[in-house]
């Protein structure tokens, strides 16, 4: 039996990363991860691409905000109070609602959508994707690229990724969240350059 931790009830914020499929969602929420692992920073992560990833599809029965809720609540148990959530459409407003809705405990949402141009998904998908799933990924990617851009809030903050490594993209996105404690701003420390 795990036994609750007093900073359970502590406030909790959400990163939620977003963005076309190529923009490089995976690969920065896993820098982010890694930097503040440097700096001493509790958080956790979950990728929300595999919260209802299901044959049939179970879209339609709101399978990934239940297995969210189910997720954050552990997590919460465990003290946790800062989540990074990496998924396409995390960022649209009627998305973010739903997951913070599943969070269930009123957390401070930080929006980041990636972006990038339809050249730099191409270079990047056909790198990652083999076979007969490359053209319907670049479709599908170039569909939501205009989505997000048009359904995610002003407050979003929209960081361009092409061209960028990905520690300085990391950083970026670490220092807008302002989630290193202030010592180690100060010094510049626990964020790679």
């Amino acid at each position: 039996m795990v036994e609750e931790n007093p900073g359970a009830c502590a406030p909790t914020e959400a990163l939620f990363i977003g963005g076309r499929s190529g923009v490089g969602k995976s690969a920065v929420g896993n820098e982010i991860h890694a930097q503040l692992s440097v700096a001493g920073v509790r958080r956790c992560v979950i990728d929300g691409d595999f919260l209802d990833m299901a044959y049939p599809s179970a879209e339609d029965h709101g399978l990934a905000e239940r297995n969210l809720a189910a997720m954050w609540a552990n997590y919460r148990v465990l003290g946790y109070r800062r989540l990074i959530y990496i998924n396409t459409a995390s960022v649209l407003g009627e998305v973010t609602d739903q997951l913070t809705a599943a969070m269930g405990d009123s957390p401070h949402v930080i929006g980041v959508l990636l972006t990038c141009t339809d050249e730099t998904a191409l270079r990047r998908l056909s790198q990652r994707e083999k076979g007969s799933t490359l053209d319907a990924h670049l479709e599908r990617s170039a569909a939501m690229a205009h989505r997000l851009n048009s359904g995610s809030r002003p407050q979003i903050r929209r960081v361009a990724t092409d061209e960028r490594s990905i520690i300085a993209l990391a950083t970026e996105i670490i220092r807008f969240a302002e989630w290193l404690p202030p010592e180690t701003r100060a010094r510049g420390r626990g964020v790679r350059r």
